[in-house]
Formats: structure tokens, C-alpha cells, sequence
């Protein structure tokens, strides 16, 4: 019998946690767009944001937005705080929009 662990067609196993269960339940989905694209401007963005606790995951895209970024946080409340202490002061943002999500339908 094939092992595929061996094989490397499996390369992991996950848990999956219930955000809410663990009191951070609220997610928001964000676009945001740099003022540059250059290297320097990049590269810190993208430390700066994925060493926040709140945001599980980044993604620099192509085209429009340059980046999508999840958010997980208690509440509203606590997105709030952390939008306007955390990301609105960042001068690397030239643009950005909060997506909040009416239901969920499909994971």
C-alpha cells in the first residue's frame, strides 16, 4: 500500500479552530493599495502587516487591489481600535476598504 506521506503528496495536517469559540469571531476583509511599489516600500508593508496578531492572512495580489488582507478581532469595537491605531497611520497606504460579511455560505 502507497504511503503518501512518504511520497510527499501529503505535506501536512491542519486543525481547524472555531474563531468564535476562542472570542475572535469577527473577521473583516480589507483591500489595500501602496503609495509605492518599490522594493524598500514593499518589503517593510508587508512585515510590518503580517506581524499584527489580527490580520490571518496576506496576500500581495495582481492588478487591483495590491493587497487583500484578512483581519480576525473579539468585535467590532476592537476592528475599530485597531484600524485607526495600527493601519490608518501607515504612510505606505495610498488606499484601503473594510469588507465586512453579510453570511457565510461556503468555506
Amino acid at each position: 500500500m502507497r504511503r503518501l506521506e512518504e511520497d510527499g503528496v501529503i505535506t501536512g495536517y491542519a486543525a481547524q479552530v472555531d474563531p468564535a469559540a476562542v472570542g475572535e469571531g469577527f473577521e473583516v476583509l480589507m483591500h489595500a493599495d501602496l503609495v509605492a511599489k518599490d522594493l524598500p516600500t514593499v518589503e517593510a508593508f508587508e512585515a510590518r502587516v503580517a506581524a499584527m496578531p489580527e490580520v490571518v492572512e496576506l496576500r500581495r495580489m495582481f492588478g487591483i487591489p495590491d493587497y487583500f488582507i484578512r483581519v480576525r478581532v473579539k468585535n467590532i469595537e476592537h476592528y475599530e481600535r485597531w484600524l485607526t491605531s495600527d493601519i490608518m497611520g501607515d504612510v505606505a497606504i495610498a488606499r484601503m476598504d473594510s469588507r465586512l460579511t453579510m453570511k457565510l455560505l461556503k468555506i
